[in-house]
């Protein structure tokens, strides 16, 4: 049967109003402190969010700002101080006092730990995914990972291998690489409002994938491409086209819809290879239709390379 991740998103506060006018104090700020930097948050602030305060970096996998907390992935760990064990960052709201370190020796070792296992059953294919260069298992590992592996005996049967499913004319599918963030998921429950996709099994016989003989049909399916922290997820079109340090990135705005939503052009010698979403907090948060992303082809054969002024012939030269 298939299972969606539970909704743990904060819920909604709403301001009361007395009986004389007047909105209710607001609530008293949070003193906490991250790595020994002191900051002061609102009450319900989970780790992660006052880490990003006091530009903290902490590793993650299922989080997503726009999406709600799964808290799956276990890789943005920490220590509380006289907590017995490490906390997960994502999930946790902070309390008042608390001393949290994002780089100590039971942190670093819980990490390890947690990327160890994710690298288990994950395949060796950097060398020919999409996603290599801009993936962020691939910059985590760097940073967390062991160059050899303690699962080399003869009891172990090997790494995982999950059938690829079709899940529709865009979106490419290397499930095998997907390490159950659940992002494409709550994506496509949350946002998109479809429940086509969803996890199946448990453990190691865990899957993401569609209901059974059905796509992912949404118009707004290529968001999962750029959701994915592997290469589970990507670009049909742009499948085996180019590495990401061989292209040029340059601003723009889409002018295929009214919206005018903010987009990145990929190009390498002058050809769009690809487009992405430019975040605009006002226009398209950071969300792009799949007509705007897929539908540059039609610059390759009308696109204006040169600025051009029309003479009194009426000629553009």
């Amino acid at each position: 049967m298939l299972r969606l991740p539970l909704n743990r998103a904060l819920p909604y506060v709403r301001v009361v109003i007395s009986s004389r006018g007047a909105a209710t104090n607001a609530p008293e700020k949070l003193e906490v402190f991250i790595d020994d930097k002191r900051v002061l948050v609102d009450p319900g602030t989970t780790v992660l969010q006052a880490a990003a305060m006091v530009g903290v970096e902490i590793p993650r996998f299922c989080y997503h700002e726009r999406l709600s907390v799964a808290g799956n992935c276990r890789m943005c760990l920490v220590e509380v101080e006289k907590s017995p064990k490490p906390v997960a960052a994502c999930a946790m709201p902070v309390m008042k006092g608390w001393r949290i370190k994002t780089n100590s020796d039971m942190t670093r070792k819980a990490r390890e730990g947690v990327m160890e296992f994710l690298l288990v059953n994950h395949p060796l294919d950097c060398p020919i995914c999409d996603q290599g260069g801009e993936c962020d298992l691939q910059d985590q590992s760097m940073a967390f990972g062991s160059d050899r592996s303690r699962f080399t005996d003869i009891d172990f049967s090997g790494k995982r291998a999950v059938e690829d499913k079709d899940i529709g004319p865009l979106v490419k599918t290397i499930m095998t690489r997907c390490i159950h963030c659940t992002r494409c998921i709550r994506f496509a429950s949350e946002v998109a409002g479809i429940d086509d996709l969803g996890t199946t099994g448990r453990g190691a016989d865990m899957q993401v994938g569609t209901y059974i003989e059905k796509m992912f049909l949404s118009e707004l399916s290529g968001n999962i491409i750029d959701l994915c922290p592997v290469g589970a997820l990507t670009s049909k079109p742009y499948s085996f086209t180019a590495r990401p340090w061989e292209t040029r990135k340059t601003e723009s705005v889409d002018v295929l819809d009214a919206v005018g939503s903010n987009i990145i052009v990929t190009t390498r010698t002058g050809e769009v290879l690809r487009i992405l979403p430019r975040v605009n907090e006002d226009v398209n948060e950071e969300w792009l239709s799949d007509k705007s992303r897929f539908s540059y082809d039609g610059l390759k054969r009308q696109r204006l390379v040169t600025p051009m002024l029309k003479n009194s012939a009426g000629e553009l030269v």
